[in-house]
C-alpha cells in the first residue's frame, strides 16, 4: 500500500469515527438520566433478595437482615418494574406472591404487627428488635398497592388477609399509636403524637374493616407550625426530609384538603426550607451548596442518624443523602433534578454504583458510605415513578381501605375523590 493511499485511509477512518466520538461525549438528557436512575435503583430490589422466600434486605451490606419496610418499598418496586418492562409480569407476580406468603406463614407478628428486622433465611426476629408500627404500615402500603396492581389474584387475597389480621387498637392508647412493642418490656411509652411520617400509619389503621382505630385518631396528633426564612409549614421536630415524603409515596395528597392544610404544599415548603438551610450553612460545610442539599435520615461518619434541617431542632454534620433531594422530585422537580444531576455529573465515581447512588457522603470528612439502604432507595424510585406517570398514586388511591379513611377523616366520597384526582 502506497503512502498516499495509507494516509487517505487514515483520514477517512478518523472522519468516519467522529460521529461515534461525538455521541459518546454527548451528555445524557434529563429524561434518559431519570429513567437510568430509576432502573438502577430497581436493580437493588431485584438483586438484594432471597429468592427462596422473597424477603428483601435492609441494605446492601453483607449479612444485613430483612427490613419489613424495605419489603414494602420492594413490593411497590416490583410492580413498577413490571410496568416498565424491566421484569416480566409473571416474574414480578411470583416474587410478590412468594414474599406475602412468607409474611403470612413464617414472619412472626404480634396481633398482626410485624417485627422491624427479621432474618433473611429463617424469618426470625433479629437484634432483639421491636414490633414496629410505622414499619408495619410501610409494609402494608406496598402490599396493598401490589394487591391493586395484581387485582383478582392470590396476591390481592393474601394481602387483604394480612391487613385485616392487624388489631390496630392493640398498640394504641387514647387514639394514638405507640411507636413499638417488645415482649420483654411491653408497649413503648412513645407515641406518634405529632406531625411526622405516620400519616400513612393512621390512614391504614382507620381504614381497617376489621380492627380500626376511631376516625378521631386522625385529629389526635399535633400539627405544630413554624417558619424558616420564607417558608411557614407544619413541621416535624427532626426536620428530616423523609418525614415529608414517606406517606406521599402512596397517598396522592395533591388535591386533598385536611381542615385547611394541603399536605402536598406543606412538603413543597419543607423541601425548599431544607435546601435553604443547606445554602445558609455552606460556609460551614464543604458538602452543602445550592445543588447539594437534602438533609434526611441516613448513614453518616458516626453511624445512622436522623439528619435534618430547620424548622425544627435538627442535627447535621455536613452529611448529605442523595435520596433526600430525589425523594422530593414530585414536590420540587426542577431543583430536585438539578441536584441529582449535579451529584451524578460531579461525584459519580465516588457515590454512584450499579444500584444508583450510595446512601450518603461527607466531603469534610472525606467519607463515602459503602451501603445502599432500601427505604431511602425505595422512596427515590417510587417518587420518580409518581413524577413520571403517577402510577403508584393512581393504584393506591383505588384501594377501598384508603377510600374509607378519606371518607371518614377528610369527608371525601368516592365520587368527589375521582373528580379531585383527575
Amino acid at each position: 500500500m502506497s503512502k498516499r493511499i495509507l494516509l487517505a485511509f487514515i483520514i477517512i477512518s478518523i472522519l468516519l469515527a467522529q460521529p461515534a466520538l461525538l455521541a459518546a461525549d454527548t451528555p445524557i438528557d434529563n429524561d434518559d438520566f431519570i429513567n437510568k436512575l430509576e432502573k438502577d435503583i430497581f436493580i437493588f430490589f431485584l438483586k438484594q433478595t432471597n429468592l427462596q422466600n422473597g424477603l428483601i434486605k435492609d441494605s446492601s451490606r453483607p449479612g444485613a437482615p430483612c427490613s419489613i419496610a424495605s419489603c414494602g418499598f420492594g413490593l411497590t418496586a416490583l410492580c413498577i418494574g413490571a410496568e416498565r418492562s424491566w421484569i416480566s409480569q409473571d416474574e414480578a407476580y411470583k416474587r410478590v406472591l412468594k414474599m406475602i406468603i412468607t409474611f403470612r406463614d413464617k414472619v412472626p407478628h404480634e396481633h398482626g404487627y410485624f417485627y422491624h428486622f427479621i432474618h433473611m433465611k429463617n424469618c426470625k426476629r433479629v437484634w432483639n428488635c421491636e414490633v414496629s408500627s410505622i414499619d408495619t404500615a410501610l409494609f402494608f402500603a406496598g402490599a396493598l398497592f401490589a394487591s391493586e396492581y395484581f387485582k383478582g389474584t392470590q396476591v390481592e387475597k393474601i394481602a387483604k388477609e394480612l391487613y385485616e389480621r392487624v388489631n390496630w387498637p392493640w398498640l394504641a392508647k387514647n387514639g394514638l399509636i405507640s411507636m413499638g412493642y417488645k415482649p420483654e418490656t411491653g408497649m413503648f411509652p412513645y407515641f406518634w403524637n405529632s406531625y411526622n411520617e405516620a400519616m400513612i400509619l393512621y390512614a391504614l389503621a382507620i381504614g381497617s374493616p376489621t380492627h380500626p382505630l376511631p376516625p378521631d385518631s386522625w385529629k389526635a396528633w399535633k400539627r405544630p407550625i413554624a417558619k424558616y426564612e420564607d417558608y411557614e409549614l407544619v413541621y416535624c421536630v427532626t426536620g428530616s426530609l423523609f418525614v415529608y415524603q414517606y406517606s406521599h409515596c402512596w397517598i396522592d395528597f395533591r388535591k386533598l384538603d385536611d381542615n385547611g392544610i394541603n399536605w402536598f404544599d406543606n412538603s413543597i415548603k419543607a423541601t425548599k426550607a431544607n435546601r435553604q438551610f443547606c445554602i445558609n450553612n455552606q460556609d460551614k460545610y464543604k458538602t452543602y451548596s445550592s445543588n447539594v442539599w437534602g438533609l434526611t435520615a441516613s448513614t453518616g461518619p458516626w453511624g445512622y442518624k436522623g439528619y435534618g434541617a430547620k424548622p425544627g431542632h435538627p442535627i447535621h454534620d455536613g452529611t448529605i443523602c442523595p435520596y433526600g433531594a430525589l425523594g422530593s422530585i414530585v414536590f420540587t422537580p426542577e431543583i430536585s433534578i438539578a441536584s441529582t444531576r449535579y451529584l451524578y455529573d460531579t461525584y459519580k465515581n465516588k457515590i454512584y454504583s450499579q444500584y444508583g447512588f450510595i446512601d450518603s457522603f461527607n466531603i469534610d470528612k472525606n467519607w463515602y458510605s459503602k451501603e445502599h439502604i432500601g427505604i431511602s432507595m425505595g422512596t427515590g424510585l417510587i417518587m420518580i415513578e409518581n413524577y413520571r406517570s403517577g402510577m403508584v398514586w393512581k393504584g393506591f388511591m383505588r384501594n377501598s381501605y384508603i377510600r374509607k379513611w378519606l371518607a371518614l377523616c377528610l369527608g371525601i366520597s368516592n365520587q368527589n375523590l375521582k373528580r379531585r384526582l383527575i
